[in-house]
């Protein structure tokens, strides 16, 4: 529908408000009817607990069995392969490591489109390249299913806590019954545009990430080798204007703060493969643009530059550039 219609939600008891509903298509009015959710690993498991914990029926599969023990003891139905969610389920969430398992669990053998069913809602939260997002959303179109791209930020704690934010990208028709959706597992859910957009924003925020986490490490080191308590060194930075993000919220320092990857053995936090990604996508041509990008031997040359004019300073007391 592309009108703006006046509907009333129910919040319990006999107690309703009135809603304004604008673009409201079919789904995003429907009742708790099953989603389906494919990827069960760091991120997907706590994303499906949430959906679960809101009263949505979840019909899962994972490549890794083991990985869906929990959801199902929760009351998860556990199916074999994408193309049975998409034989029970019309809204789908996939959240997946990379752009070849993306590809596999829609296009494949056993893919999502093989089953599809037409008018449903295809939700990718995997982090990948902006033009398999693209084509994705083209092979869901044919078989009259709709595709948006919908990548997250904020880790594992703030999966958990159904905390994240959310990046999506595709018919601004369909965000309504999307953001229904979103909202069970994320704190913000963002309209960015046209399929694509919402990669285009989380490689943005993962570059910003990457270069604050380098940044936050090589501060801490410093510190820590010029014989600063870490923990002194970080309470000092976060509040200073060397504060950020990786700093005062997920400090890469072992001991520094609880309940981050540092603070037990580097697990459950994004993995630097992935975050390598990045690079790898920011570096392609699909992006159809040119960007000046530093090559890692280029940001180890920065470094050395940078370490050499401290000592330099230190030494011969230079007064800098």
């Amino acid at each position: 529908m592309a009108a703006v219609l006046r509907g009333s939600r129910y919040l319990g008891g006999t107690c309703f408000k009135h809603v304004d509903f604008a673009f409201v298509s079919t789904r995003s009015m429907a009742s708790k009817t099953p989603v389906g959710f494919i990827g069960l690993g760091n991120m997907g498991n706590p994303m499906a607990k949430n959906l679960l914990q809101h009263g949505y029926p979840v019909i899962a599969t994972d490549v890794f069995p083991e990985s869906c023990k929990e959801v199902q003891e929760l009351g998860a139905q556990i199916v074999d392969n994408p193309a049975e969610v998409a034989e029970k389920a019309d809204r789908i969430v996939t959240m997946l490591p990379s752009s070849p398992n993306v590809i596999d669990a829609y296009t494949g053998p056993n893919g999502i489109l093989k089953k599809v069913k037409k008018g449903s809602l295809l939700i990718d939260s995997s982090t990948i390249d902006p033009a398999v997002s693209k084509d994705m959303a083209a092979a869901a179109e044919k078989m009259g299913a709709v595709f948006m791209d919908a990548p997250v930020s904020g880790g594992v704690g703030a999966a958990s806590s159904g905390k994240l934010t959310f990046m999506v990208g595709g018919a601004e028709a369909e965000f309504t019954a999307a953001k229904e959706l979103l909202t069970c597992m994320g704190a913000n859910v963002v309209y960015c545009g046209q399929v694509g957009t919402g990669q285009a924003a989380k490689i943005c925020n993962n570059m910003l990430l990457a270069i604050g986490m380098i940044g936050t490490s090589e501060t801490m080191n410093l510190g820590v080798r010029l014989g600063l308590d870490p923990k002194l060194l970080a309470k000092i930075l976060n509040m200073s204007s060397g504060r950020c993000w990786s700093s005062d919220t997920y400090n890469p320092v072992p001991g520094v703060m609880e309940g981050v990857p540092s603070g037990n053995n580097y697990q459950g936090g994004f993995g630097t493969q992935l975050m390598a990604k990045v690079r790898l996508v920011t570096s392609t041509k699909s992006l159809k643009f040119c960007i000046a990008l530093l090559t890692l031997t280029e940001t180890q040359c920065v470094c050395f530059f940078i370490r050499f004019w401290i000592v330099a300073e230190n030494e011969h007391h230079w007064n800098g550039f």
